[in-house]
């Protein structure tokens, strides 16, 4: 039963992964705890080792055709590293059911976000309307679409890059929620770019992430993580087939409609 349950969790993490570049601790987190009844801290860093061994299978592909814009997930991936342990840190002194509320909220802040963008304007219109925010920290494009990395860029993205780490190491997320909107929103980035991208900061924050919990003295199933990443490589490829035949602004949609359905599966949990 293990076997099997693994691998079929293991395929819909990485569906989500292969479908919008995150999303799949957000599944596997509660697969875990409530499908395999996993404890919760254990589940946090089996989780980012799952994701970030699936993703890292993704996105060398990726990187090899180009869809990866490299520079910019590296940067952003750098801040997220030294925001991880603090994360870990964190975790250990809040309540879970606290924790779980938090998250929940911030989930359907970015549903709510990435909906509003999907339906106010395409891809090209958020080009030339989404570099900036309201404190003037500015990320443009040049011309033939290359990131023009100002000082501001970079303090935003190493920003916006912390905390993402922060987050992935409190939850065990590899944190893709937040890394496409924030590319898409911050750096104008398209957002199946962003998606490619994700995977890139995905696999280096979860390394942080992961390394942080040995550091915590918690412990991962090898077993489990190796079922759940043969899973995910079958579930990652089909989700990019799937993606290939849809929409940008159907993308953003449906990955707002993840979150949303996978915030109020945790609340109910919490709650009850």
């Amino acid at each position: 039963m293990l076997f099997s349950l693994s691998i079929l969790f293991g395929s819909f993490v990485g569906f989500a992964l292969g479908l919008i570049g995150g999303g799949g601790s957000l599944l596997a987190v509660p697969l875990l705890v409530y499908g395999l009844a996993i404890a919760p801290r254990e589940a946090f860093g089996l989780s980012l080792a799952v994701v970030g061994l699936t993703a890292l299978i993704g996105v060398v592909p990726r990187i090899r055709t180009g869809q990866v814009e490299v520079g910019t997930g590296v940067l952003f991936s750098v801040a997220g590293m030294l925001g991880a342990p603090l994360g870990t840190w964190a975790s250990g002194m809040i309540p879970e059911t606290v924790i779980l509320t938090l998250f929940s909220v911030l989930m359907l802040i970015v549903a709510w976000r990435m909906w509003t963008k999907s339906k106010a304007q395409n891809l090209e219109t958020a080009r030339k309307t989404c570099g900036a925010d309201a404190r003037g920290l500015t990320c443009q494009r040049m011309p033939d679409g290359k990131l023009r990395l100002t000082s501001r860029c970079a303090m935003l993205l190493a920003v916006v890059g912390l905390s993402t780490g922060f987050l992935s190491g409190m939850f065990g997320v590899g944190g893709g929620f937040v890394i496409v909107p924030a590319l898409v929103l911050f750096t104008a980035m398209p957002i199946k770019k962003a998606v490619a991208t994700s995977l890139l900061v995905i696999v280096l924050v979860s390394v942080s992430g992961v390394a942080s919990h040995f550091a915590a003295g918690r412990e991962i199933s090898l077993e489990v993580t190796g079922l759940f990443v043969s899973g995910g490589v079958i579930g990652m490829s089909l989700g990019g087939l799937v993606s290939k035949r849809l929409s940008a602004p159907i993308l953003q949609k449906v990955f707002a409609t993840g979150i949303v359905a996978v915030a109020i599966f945790i609340v109910s949990k919490t709650i009850v």
